[in-house]
């Protein structure tokens, strides 16, 4: 069998196990050494595959595509840089515990450590972030190594779904041609000494190994003990950090608020912020009021328990510290240690999901009606100085509230790094309607978010919108073309103070002109211009009814947007620092107790 075709047959054998494996999504790179790969996923209509010209970009829209699916997309490059250029979305996979695939082809093994041209060392390309690495076998068409191939797909995405959900990462090596000869469907006829279980895989689609997923669970006796603690605190509180499971673990944590009368203190990442609390009582305002130390002391705990990973907020981080006495009790099956602060007292390795409706359904003792009256307290205060701002002060956290506030039920809203986060913890409250929050926290970087919110868009229903800083924007432009081609339901929300308005929280905002210069970084980019070039349609806004009306205008139209909202970067943090100044010396006046 000549070369190309045998370079094909091994390619469809491993995809046609991804794709009996649940996997629908493949995000291509172009490049030629990954031919067998592209022709095999191109070939099958099992498979959506979308081109995407930036590696970059690619790693981000497969991530995107997993983080609302719960399901892998494959993202395959070529050699060389290439693949390099996956590592960004690599390390926020595995931080953020979300599946990916990434397949990278290879030069073979004869032109490794050589002067061969795109030759590199690809093995563990990615160091510890993928929860597995393997070097794919050059292609050999025996019983033996086609059985091991389609098990090798089966457990790369069994690995990415976790528990722990992460990167997986595959290199194929491949020896020239790469094309088969005939460019149509290659033999299905097993050569001699072949069964047609390996030739063909196993009859009625199914996976060549089937892998369950598994969850951690605890023992009867920690349960109870666990049940036992909460029916006995008195001043009990629920910390709801940002969780990979978001859709599964916000209701059973908003049953627990219910059935305990614990405040739940919600992450907007959380998935208890913008969902019917359904008698749970969710509290939003803590970034601002838990900034008086009067008021983390009145609202001083005797049992915290934590869910998902550490909260946005500086100030509940500082809480949380300030009551590491307290029985804190973590709960999560995650990748990652999720208790940076060494404030924990128990740390219980469970699903969340299921344990805490466990809980929740036995129904323990409900906390004092004081204690909840105190948070009520806090929460109704922040609403009052909130309402007091000023008319035609466009503060940033208002654009993230507005746009809460227009989007649709049930739809998707990715929230950028930097500011935009804070902003939307800070300033937007719970909703009875479902919205479904996405960020990429698990290392918290600028990059490939544009991209990021496609993938989200492009696998689920209803709208999606994506708010960005200008930076961050602009550090994925590239992912804009993949926009402009497939015409996902996807818009954006540009909030551009021209340049990085978070740097203006931090002390080196006093050294100028470096800080200016080094960390501001002002751009003076027109991004009606960027719309032009990727053919979107655009929009501009300067105020908060303008926003609201541009917006909901742009959501009722469908498809791709772009709506740039100018906000004054000095003068916003100014406006910011004031009021949040203003409302813990209201506070510190006027105390909860």
């Amino acid at each position: 069998m000549k070369g190309g075709d045998l370079n094909a047959l091994w390619a469809g054998v491993f995809l046609d196990e991804l794709a009996r494996s649940g996997v629908q999504e493949i995000c291509v790179a172009p490049g030629s050494r990954s031919t067998p790969l592209v022709l095999a996923a191109a070939s099958d209509p099992r498979f959506r595959v979308t081109s995407v010209v930036d590696e970059r970009s690619a790693g981000f829209l497969a991530l995107g595509m997993g983080k609302a699916s719960g399901v892998p997309a494959a993202v395959i490059t070529t050699s060389g840089t290439a693949g390099a250029n996956l590592y960004p979305a690599v390390i926020e996979a595995s931080q953020g515990e979300v599946p990916l695939l990434v397949l990278t082809a290879d030069r073979p093994h004869r032109l490794r450590d050589t002067d061969g041209n795109q030759a590199m060392d690809q093995l563990r390309l990615f160091g510890a972030f993928p929860r597995m690495f393997t070097e794919v076998a050059l292609p050999r068409l025996s019983e033996g190594d086609l059985k091991h191939l389609r098990a090798l797909a089966c457990r790369a995405v069994a690995l990415a779904q976790g528990p722990a959900p992460g990167p997986v990462h595959l290199n194929f090596p491949f020896e020239k041609p790469l094309e088969p000869s005939d460019p149509g469907q290659p033999s299905r006829s097993p050569p001699e000494g072949v069964s047609q279980l390996a030739w063909a895989g196993r009859e009625g689609g199914e996976p060549f190994v089937r892998v369950p997923s598994s969850r951690w669970e605890l023992s009867g006796g920690e349960e109870t003990r666990l049940q036992e603690a909460l029916s006995g605190a008195s001043r009990g509180l629920i910390v709801a950090g940002p969780h990979p499971g978001a859709r599964e673990v916000g209701p059973a944590l908003l049953a627990l608020s219910a059935a305990t009368g614990f405040p739940i203190l919600a992450d907007p990442l959380s998935g208890a912020r913008f969902s019917p609390p359904r008698g749970a009582q969710v509290v939003s305002g803590y970034d601002l009021f838990l900034r008086a130390p009067s008021v983390r002391k009145a609202l001083a705990p005797d049992l915290i328990l934590r869910v998902g990973a550490s909260p946005t907020s500086a100030p509940l981080l500082q809480y949380l510290g300030e009551h590491s006495a307290t029985l804190q009790i973590v709960v999560d099956d995650g990748h990652r240690w999720k208790d940076h602060l060494a404030s924990a007292r128990w740390y219980l390795r469970a699903d969340p999901a299921s344990l805490l409706g466990r809980i929740a359904a036995a129904a323990p003792l409900r906390g004092g009606e004081g204690w909840r009256a105190l948070w009520d307290k806090a929460e109704s205060r922040v609403l009052e100085q909130l309402n007091r701002v000023p008319e035609g002060a466009f503060l940033e956290g208002e654009i993230l509230a507005r746009v809460v506030e227009a989007l649709p039920e049930g739809a998707n809203l990715l929230v950028g790094n930097s500011m935009p986060i804070r902003e939307l913890d800070a300033f937007a409250h719970p909703r009875s309607k479902q919205l479904n929050i996405f960020g990429n926290r698990g290392t918290s970087g600028i990059d490939g978010l544009v991209s990021t919110t496609q993938g989200i868009g492009a696998v689920s229903p209803g709208v999606t919108v994506g708010v960005l800083g200008d930076l961050t924007f602009f550090h994925d432009m590239n992912g804009l073309l993949t926009l402009k081609k497939e015409k996902f339901p996807v818009g954006f929300v540009v909030v551009n103070n021209d340049g990085g308005g978070i740097f203006h929280t931090l002390p080196v905002r006093s050294h100028e002109p470096e800080f200016t210069r080094f960390f501001a970084t002002p751009h003076g980019l027109d991004f009606e211009q960027v719309a032009r070039l990727y053919e979107l349609p655009f929009g501009r806004v300067e105020d908060g009814e303008e926003l609201t009306r541009a917006l909901k205008g742009f959501l009722e139209e469908g498809g791709p947007f772009i709506l740039e909202a100018r906000s004054a970067r000095a003068e916003g943090h100014e406006e910011r620092k004031k009021l949040i100044e203003a409302m813990v010396t209201a506070f510190e006046e006027d105390q909860l107790v």
